[in-house]
């Protein structure tokens, strides 16, 4: 069994289509998506359209939570002028069988592997698409967040940030954004974004299983020029972060 992990493609879906490219390429026929699939981006209904055609299992994350309702849940994030434009423009393209589908994604999703494991999957930790894992997140934290749930393995989004590591008896495995990929311990003056998508793969073997990270590079200049070219409101600060 072969699972593809993806997570965080914030409407995206020029760097989507490079991702399932390279699925389609190893085969894979089982994906899962962890959520923030749509808000930010230049591209909702194309995202939407791709999801729907993919039919994959999508947890909710609080990205698109706020999308729908508009009210912000996380102490740690300020909801800028510019985001609030962004929203209004998506949720004009949005029809309302999308912002339906959108509704319908969950807040965690259990998928059982071989040999009597599980696989666990949420946004920021199956308690709260709020919740934030980095690498340098301390292992007591981590656990408490994970803590209350029987798994064998444990993946979530959230942070943009490919990383794994194990607590005890359990694996935890975070595959990175599909749609917005950067290095977690930039500053903010220093800001860049990276030229690829990120996604992970799990590999299922009896009581064997493996993780690989993968990047996928796309076309940088093309991705610009949809941007420009979507009527997204402040389209020229999206790219800045991609120009050197």
């Amino acid at each position: 069994m072969k699972i593809a992990v993806i997570s965080d493609i914030h409407g995206n879906c020029f760097a989507l289509d490079q991702v399932l490219a390279d699925i389609r390429e190893q085969g894979i026929e089982q994906v899962v998506c962890l959520g923030d699939a749509i808000q930010g981006g230049a591209q909702p209904t194309q995202t939407v359209a791709r999801l729907r055609e993919l039919a994959c299992p999508i947890v909710m994350g609080n990205a698109d939570a706020w999308l729908l309702a508009g009210l912000e849940t996380s102490q740690n994030e300020q909801v800028s002028p510019q985001q609030l434009a962004v929203r209004e423009w998506q949720l004009a393209q949005l029809s309302t069988e999308d912002r339906v589908f959108i509704q319908s994604f969950q807040p965690t999703i259990e998928m059982p592997l071989e040999a009597g494991k599980k696989l666990l999957c949420f946004h920021g930790s199956p308690h709260s698409f709020d919740d934030i894992i980095l690498p340098n997140t301390p292992e007591d934290t981590v656990e408490q967040l994970l803590n209350g749930f029987n798994a064998t393995l444990y993946t979530g989004g959230h942070t943009h940030t490919q990383q794994i590591r194990r607590l005890g008896a359990i694996w935890y495995f975070n595959p990175g954004s599909v749609g917005f990929a950067y290095n977690w311990r930039q500053t903010q003056e220093r800001f860049h974004a990276d030229p690829w998508s990120d996604y992970a793969t799990l590999e299922s073997q009896g009581e064997r299983f493996g993780v690989t990270f993968r990047h996928v590079p796309f076309d940088v200049d093309e991705y610009i020029r949809i941007i420009h070219d979507s009527g997204k409101p402040y389209a020229t600060e999206s790219i800045t972060s991609y120009q050197t």
